[in-house]
């Protein structure tokens, strides 16, 4: 099983970082082999734009390859990072169609990130995924001065939602498999 962890942040200083990267973690920790890949550090073209850029052909690798997703994504302006939602335009439906997606959203303040939830949650459904339901939105005071989400219920919280992401990777994997034969 192959999760595709996607750090929706164009910021070098970044919580959403913190998500991606423990969120990593715990899915290595299960045994599931995870592609990281990182707004933040890849530069993509805006869409529709040069296609044969480096961090480009990474990313459609990465989700080819992928079985299921993790996507994690700041909240700007009550809608996810312009970053992310041009990296979704690239990839279209058909790296989505059919495989699974957990979401979760870095807030700057007490009540943010909902909305970036309910955005990415429609693109990715147009997009032809199945997303799950639970979701994951964290404060600023989850994190410490490095940007590492450090808050005990927050991890388990995302223990729970990778957990979850690897046993629908896995029935929809056993489905599809079946489809084929």
């Amino acid at each position: 099983m192959n999760i595709l962890v996607i750090n929706g942040s164009p910021m070098e200083k970044s919580r959403t970082r913190g998500i991606a990267k423990l969120v990593k973690e715990l899915l290595e920790e299960q045994g599931v082999m995870v592609t990281y890949y990182d707004l933040g550090i890849e530069k993509l073209p805006l869409f529709p734009g040069d296609e044969e850029n480096a961090p480009l052909r990474k990313l459609y690798k990465g989700a080819q390859e992928a079985d299921g997703f993790f996507i994690a994504s700041p909240e700007y302006h009550n809608g996810m990072s312009g970053v992310l939602k041009n990296a979704l335009d690239f990839l279209g439906g058909t790296y989505f169609k059919h495989k699974p997606a957990a979401i979760a959203a870095a807030s700057g303040g007490s009540k943010g990130g909902i909305n970036a939830l309910n955005n990415m949650r429609t693109v990715l459904r147009g997009l032809y995924a199945v997303v799950l339901p639970d979701q994951y939105v964290s404060n600023p005071e989850c994190y410490d001065e490095n940007y590492d989400l450090v808050d005990r219920e927050s991890v388990e919280r995302l223990q729970v939602i990778a957990g979850l992401l690897v046993e629908l990777t896995e029935k929809l994997g056993i489905k599809q498999e079946q489809d084929v034969r």
